[in-house]
């Protein structure tokens, strides 16, 4: 378990290296958290490399980096989803969000790229990223994450006596209605949708 010292330095590092493309000096974490000593960075800098948060080459200024795509923040994505007619639930790794900033802790989530335009009215739009929260239960009005049969879509989740309707957010489309005997079952419910701008 990092403190919250370390924590922090894990995620300038991290952002650091997003914006600019490479990562920090130890003088410059020391800057940025006024460490006066560069044996002090080194000490957080010791501690997340034992905790297998990042790798160190001593012979380089620059020598810090992440021990694989997925450590501390990212978050996985994990394949496509529809958000038109259910396309076929595949789990493919294809890298990873560093969203943590935004999401917290990201055990527990993962990220589909959606496909389709039922959701337009919600605000997801063919080509973004949904950001799920895995569970198996929602409330009625999230937005989910939902498994019918080996297909996987994402809708509203309206729950009836008898049965389920998964809602788009479209006029041009109607709601799935999956029966009590259906082979359903919620993968998580939506917490934010990433857009790219001029893709």
């Amino acid at each position: 378990m990092l403190n919250e010292r370390a924590g922090k330095i894990l995620a300038y590092i991290q952002s650091f290296t997003r914006e600019h493309g490479y990562p920090p000096t130890i003088r410059e974490i020391g800057e940025a958290f006024e460490i006066a000593s560069t044996n002090g960075v080194r000490y957080y800098l010791g501690m997340l490399e034992k905790g297998g948060h990042l790798k160190r080459s001593g012979r380089i200024s620059r020598g810090i980096g992440p021990m694989s795509p997925q450590a501390a923040t990212g978050i996985p994505i994990l394949g496509r989803v529809a958000a038109g007619k259910p396309i076929l639930a595949e789990e493919n790794h294809e890298g990873t969000l560093e969203t943590g900033a935004l999401f917290g802790d990201p055990r527990g989530l993962f990220a589909l790229q959606v496909r389709g335009d039922s959701m337009i009215d919600a605000g997801i739009l063919a080509g973004d990223y949904v950001v799920v929260r895995g569970q198996e239960t929602a409330i009625a009005g999230e937005v989910v994450v939902a498994l019918v049969g080996d297909e996987a879509t994402v809708k509203y989740y309206r729950p009836k006596a008898d049965s389920v309707e998964l809602v788009p957010a479209n006029p041009k489309y109607e709601p799935i209605v999956v029966a009590e005997e259906s082979d359903f079952r919620i993968l998580g419910t939506v917490r934010g949708v990433i857009r790219t701008i001029g893709r």
